[in-house]
């Protein structure tokens, strides 16, 4: 640590140790706080986002009253995020389609088309509004469809490329989604129940095993060991490896105006050995161990993130923020009830899974989870053919086409470009 001033302010300046170890004092905090607090455990906040936004609440206090301000050594930050968006991809098993069907085809189809959706709407509306149009990306799919993971990894990306404030907004829409997420899907699901007077009955057939069954086969057998973990380990770093050495030789092609992040590179170079080893297995993938990795490596990635951000930033940004948030909303829940809904077969599983696309629609795989879960206590009826379906495309399939998709308008609208 080292004290100086600047300014009259005391510059606090955090070394690699201590910025580490207090990411990880505030990422056990932000478990803690969620447990204890059911408000944040409803709306399934996630803990490194609790743990680290008291921090940057301490930031904006200090910086408002010019006492002091905060360095921090977030060297980590980078490798951290890499290694997370590896896992993702070492998850995205093309073969899970097959075990839902025509429905989860029709309802992964959806996801993407949000996710472009989302962009595409939110440019047009900053650019209606005086703003950057990348700040709406920002409050597009960035942060609606990929939630505080993805704001903080392409934030401080579209800030390089001459948006300023592009990772506060990110950040501020991604926890505006998950609120309006909870709140809206189950409500939205009930409407659509009692209005076409849907009969209280599931599928079943072919749709008997849950995602988390599905998990736990994948998982059954599998050991964490050291020799496991340093297989995966490795694993992990080959294909991060790869991302590097891919984005190298795309920057010495010297396209204009083309920026590819590394761990886009990463991710889909280990969706590609996934589903390679899946058709010609080379390697035993431990389903446990990159789950570990990816827990962690996001924990500490996001808990990073959050203690960088710079609340005051937001101060002239926050009303047109909240009319293309909302708008953002609406134009969910169109898509919601007048396709979603008819595609789908307008029957009970398909309101359910209506309630699931307004929860990762604006928030995450886990606010979907909560709002199908509360659906079926309603009706005394949990929709096998969602919960399989659901956690499928909304935490693992959707990344494939979303995130290259937010590159791309990066690419599109970044000034100058």
């Amino acid at each position: 640590m080292n004290f100086t001033m600047s300014s009259g302010v005391l510059v606090i300046e955090l070394n690699l140790i201590v910025t580490t170890t207090l990411a990880c004092l505030l990422l056990m905090l932000g478990y803690s706080v969620r447990q204890r607090i059911a408000v944040f455990e409803r709306f399934c906040f996630p803990a490194p986002v609790l743990g680290g936004f008291i921090f940057a609440l301490l930031s904006l206090l200090l910086e408002v009253t010019n006492l002091a301000t905060f360095k921090l050594d977030t060297t980590l930050q980078a490798p951290l995020m890499l290694a997370f968006f590896t896992t993702v991809g070492l998850g995205g098993s093309l073969a899970l389609i097959k075990r839902g069907g025509k429905a989860l085809i029709i309802y992964l189809l959806i996801c993407w088309a949000v996710a472009v959706l989302q962009n595409g709407f939110g440019v047009s509306l900053a650019t209606l509004l005086s703003l950057e149009p990348l700040l709406g990306v920002a409050a597009g799919s960035v942060s609606l469809v990929g939630g505080h993971g993805t704001s903080a990894a392409f934030g401080p990306l579209m800030e390089e490329r001459g948006v300023q404030g592009a990772y506060v907004v990110a950040i501020a829409s991604a926890t505006f989604g998950l609120i309006i997420g909870s709140l809206t899907g189950g409500p939205l699901a009930n409407w659509l129940i009692r209005k076409n007077q849907l009969k209280i009955e599931t599928a079943s057939g072919g749709y008997n095993v849950s995602y988390e069954e599905i998990v736990a086969t994948r998982q059954a057998g599998e050991q964490v060991t050291s020799r496991e973990c340093l297989k995966t380990f490795t694993l992990t770093g080959v294909l991060m490896l790869f991302g590097i050495v891919l984005i190298d030789v795309i920057n010495l092609l010297g396209i204009k105006n083309l920026v590819i992040p590394t761990y886009l590179a990463a991710l889909i170079g280990a969706i590609l050995m996934r589903n390679l080893n899946d058709w010609r297995p080379l390697i035993k993938i431990n389903s446990r161990v990159v789950d570990l990795i990816s827990n962690i490596s996001l924990g500490m990635f996001l808990t990073m993130a959050m203690m960088s951000l710079k609340i005051w930033e937001l101060a002239g940004l926050a009303l047109p923020l909240v009319i293309i948030l909302v708008m953002q909303v609406l134009l969910l829940m169109a898509i919601t009830i007048w396709v979603l809904f008819p595609a789908l077969g307008r029957d009970y599983d398909a309101a359910v899974m209506c309630a699931s696309m307004m929860g990762h629609g604006l928030g995450a795989t886990p606010n979907a989870m909560a709002n199908m879960g509360a659906v079926g206590e309603r009706y005394q009826l949990h929709s096998e053919k969602a919960f399989l379906i659901v956690p499928l495309c909304g935490a693992v399939l959707i990344d494939v086409v979303s995130i290259p998709c937010i590159v791309l308008f990066i690419n599109l609208f970044a000034p100058g470009g």
